[in-house]
């Protein structure tokens, strides 16, 4: 297969430093942007503290621009060096990404919006590809693999769950009343929920007997509850086996993932950046 440009040209090195991880260039880069990210994340929650906004407010407001500059840098040279700039837009990272740097502009029209950047910090997950803790990258994309292979019997159980809950607490309203607390159908399947997943706020309170003694079949069905979206993940996961992976990202189609001794990429053949 024969691939356009070339291996020292400049979007294919810009590719190299912030998409790879396993270069010195690609690392080095990594660990800057994540202790920008946590420079940031630290420098909006001293901002909310009103003694230190107030005496420091406008340093840290520039030390915000600042970082929000390289950010808005970072995003582009992602956009740039990648050959389908839509697909890295459009996936996981590439929003989050986006997330990253839009409050400080937002902030420019709503006021209050840049508190928001609090949203950089789950950019912290690039830390287990930028250490090779490989096998946390590779745990991750088990537990994603579980979850969507389970989805279903997820949806059909919380549905049972919602059918049930709409039941006890049309049960619960017509044993208490409103003198209880439970003065609507609504406000009844909301206690029950409330008390399934053993919240308990005690904001409503049943006080007749056979109320109470609803309330109590209700706590112990929660705690069988909880347990089988647990059961259902855990039994995916056992049958996933794990993989080795590497950093590598396709400059092609943005796909990750890819296994340690992967020379093209699984999902379009274009030959990755080794």
């Amino acid at each position: 297969m024969q691939q356009e440009g070339t291996n020292t040209g400049f979007r294919y090195r810009l590719h190299t430093i912030i998409y790879e991880a396993d270069t010195r260039a690609g690392k080095l880069f990594d660990l800057i942007l994540l202790a920008l990210i946590v420079l940031s994340i630290v420098a909006v929650m001293l901002e909310s503290v009103v003694p230190i906004k107030y005496r420091y407010g406008k340093e840290l407001q520039i030390a915000e621009w600042i970082i929000t500059a390289f950010f808005t840098l970072e995003y582009f040279g992602r956009l740039i060096s990648v050959k389908k700039p839509v697909v890295y837009a459009l996936s996981l990272y590439g929003i989050i990404d986006l997330l990253s740097v839009l409050p400080g502009y937002i902030d420019l029209i709503y006021p209050g919006a840049h508190f928001l950047v609090a949203l950089r910090a789950v950019r912290l997950l690039r830390i287990f590809r930028i250490l090779k803790l490989v096998h946390f990258v590779g745990a991750g994309n088990q537990l994603v693999e579980a979850l969507k292979k389970s989805r279903n019997k997820i949806a059909v159980f919380l549905y049972s769950v919602i059918v049930l809950c709409i039941i006890l607490g049309t049960i619960m309203y017509i044993v208490e009343g409103p003198e209880s607390g439970f003065t609507s159908i609504p406000m009844s399947v909301y206690w029950t929920i409330v008390t399934l997943t053993t919240v308990g706020f005690g904001d409503i309170t049943p006080v007749t007997p056979l109320g109470q003694f609803i309330s109590t079949i209700i706590m112990i069905l929660g705690y069988g509850i909880i347990a089988v979206p647990t059961g259902l993940i855990s039994a995916q996961l056992i049958k996933n086996e794990p993989t080795s992976l590497n950093t590598q990202r396709c400059r092609n189609c943005n796909a990750d993932h890819h296994r340690d001794d992967a020379i093209y990429c699984y999902n379009c053949g274009y030959k990755l950046n080794l």
